[in-house]
């Protein structure tokens, strides 16, 4: 595992960092989530990110993942990983359990911790920007969340490029830095290099990327359609029927011809594809299985792509 400098902070992230949006719930077999959480540690992967929000239930995440640190990262191991949290998107009734006022993403972190059973994030993001409320109350709850010793840093992410640039400025002048952007991008999903990237790269922040399989679309499971036990089969997934068109169908059968020659899977060439932009700090990725984590984190094998390669990719995504 090779570690990437977040923009231009001392701090260094794992090329692939395990999220626990998925799998790691309430609703989910514990054993094996902690199964998967132990072995990205010994593979090397040091970063663990989580939500407020992440189960379901929500919460459920993070107080089973302080299940899995207090059984199995005792001690000076803490030391040793990264641990995310955010706040933002709906997480309880009211008029203060959403969006990004100063109380509620305060109170959701003081939530967060008590969950986890830990003293302090080490990254703590506004999960999405409030169009009501003004960007320099939520980046102030941000940096409280630093000067209280509860967040070592902080990040946003779906910020627009624009939002981006007001947000880190802000934080700049409040005195704690921006360390990181967590934006969703894959192959599918490009909407980052239409500026986003460049701000982050001009103001020294990093970026991670979420959902870097598209949900799934970028495996080889839906190159025959859509199969019974798949997210877009799942009325309650992310990923939805009408997204799995006869025409995307062919982008990634193409793709995996693609990936086939380079003796990669289709989800290995899409997690390898990402990397190939130093502006890319880490890919954060989701497991059901050991089995799972394990095919994902050897696309570090082989990162490297000939220009041919990248045309075709080009041409097939165009």
């Amino acid at each position: 595992m090779k570690y990437n400098r977040c923009g231009k902070s001392g701090l260094l992230l794992p090329e692939i960092s395990l999220g626990l949006w998925h799998n790691f719930g309430s609703v989910d077999n514990f054993e094996n989530a902690e199964s998967i959480a132990v072995e990205a540690f010994d593979k090397g992967i040091t970063h663990f990110d989580l939500a407020n929000n992440y189960g379901p239930v929500p919460g459920s995440a993070e107080t089973n993942f302080g299940k899995i640190l207090w059984h199995n990262f005792q001690g000076n191991l803490r030391d040793e990983i990264i641990i995310s949290t955010k706040a933002g998107y709906t997480m309880w009734d009211g008029p203060y359990g959403d969006w990004g006022s100063r109380k509620y993403l305060l109170s959701s972190l003081d939530q967060s911790l008590k969950r986890m059973k830990v003293d302090y994030v080490d990254i703590f993001y506004s999960h999405r920007p409030d169009p009501e409320t003004p960007i320099e109350e939520t980046m102030m709850a941000l940096d409280y969340a630093v000067r209280s010793g509860k967040a070592l840093y902080v990040g946003i992410s779906n910020y627009s490029a624009e939002q981006t640039r007001v947000a880190v400025d802000v934080l700049k002048q409040l005195g704690t830095p921006c360390l990181i952007h967590q934006a969703k991008y894959s192959m599918l999903v490009r909407w980052v290099e239409e500026g986003l990237l460049d701000v982050l790269e001009e103001k020294g922040v990093g970026c991670i990327a979420f959902s870097p399989l598209a949900q799934g679309l970028l495996t080889d499971k839906y190159l025959n359609g859509i199969p019974e036990n798949s997210r877009a089969h799942n009325p309650n997934g992310h990923l939805k029927e009408d997204e799995v068109t006869v025409e995307r169908i062919q982008k990634l059968i193409q793709l995996n011809e693609i990936a086939q020659n380079r003796n990669q899977s289709l989800a290995q060439m899409a997690l390898a594809w990402l990397q190939k932009d130093k502006r890319i700090t880490s890919v954060l990725i989701g497991a059901s299985s050991v089995r799972q984590l394990n095919n994902n984190i050897e696309c570090l094998q082989y990162l490297e792509f000939t220009p041919d390669e990248l045309n075709a990719i080009e041409k097939i995504l165009s």
